[in-house]
């Protein structure tokens, strides 16, 4: 075999061997965010920005823990208070329609997923 040849191979052998680790890590990184999906979900939002929770309703969640979930959402609608408690009237509502966020974890029951840690985006 000559030496143009064996470099030649050589070459093709690295540059296949890089994709394939390459390719491994992208689909690990990915792999790190679980796809969870809600039908409606609400928001409260304060003067100082959004509530880091949210109320989910007819949501579908991945079977597999993972460390973030992003959420697909059909509609969500945020109640915007007046003042910074819930004792405070709504000044009014605004509702989203396909809205992705992503949250830190959730508990569920009552056919409601209540997700937390989810930060402004």
């Amino acid at each position: 075999m000559s030496l143009t040849l064996k470099r030649m191979l050589g070459g093709t052998a690295a540059v296949t061997i890089g994709a394939a680790a390459l390719l491994g890590t992208g689909a690990g990184t990915a792999g790190a965010f679980g796809g969870a999906h809600c039908d409606r979900a609400e928001q409260d939002m304060w003067s100082d920005g959004p509530s880091r929770n949210l109320t989910g309703y007819r949501c579908s969640i991945p079977s597999d823990g993972h460390r973030w979930y992003t959420v697909e959402i059909d509609t969500l609608v945020q109640r915007h208070y007046k003042g910074d408690t819930l004792d405070g009237a709504i000044d009014g509502t605004e509702t989203l329609h396909d809205t992705t966020i992503r949250c830190l974890g959730y508990t569920s029951g009552d056919g409601t997923v209540n997700w937390f840690g989810c930060p402004p985006s």
